[in-house]
């Protein structure tokens, strides 16, 4: 824990930098990692293969995570995410942004529910 000040000179007692959880595994033969990272405003949690992170779907929790028309599969992803959040912590309000790396844009569906029980192991 880091004692800090906040913006009004108050002592915060804060992890420092932010609460971190990471976990690995493979899907379709392809070492994927999953980490989540816990801000105080924010949830950021990132899927990669390959060390690739290009695609940065974002939404509410609260709302369901996204708008009609939008679902592509990182879309998808991110929605299935943000609704595991709630149903894990109904009182959750902060803002989930999910970044993706695969390698392949066009999973299966297994591979699809693999990414989801990694996600599900880290939130």
């Amino acid at each position: 824990m880091a004692s800090t000040r906040g913006p009004w000179g108050e002592h915060l007692n804060l992890p420092f930098p932010a609460a971190t959880k990471q976990v690995a595994g493979h899907v379709e033969g392809v070492k994927t990692d999953v980490m989540v990272v816990s801000f105080s405003d924010k949830i950021m949690l990132t899927v990669s293969q390959e060390g690739r992170l290009s695609h940065w779907p974002d939404g509410n929790i609260n709302s369901g995570g996204y708008g009609a028309g939008q679902d592509t599969l990182g879309q998808l992803l991110a929605r299935q995410i943000a609704t595991a959040i709630a149903v894990k912590s109904p009182s959750e309000k902060r803002l989930l942004v999910v970044g993706l790396g695969l390698r392949n844009a066009n999973l299966e569906r297994d591979s699809f529910f693999a990414i989801i029980d990694l996600v599900l192991q880290c939130i």
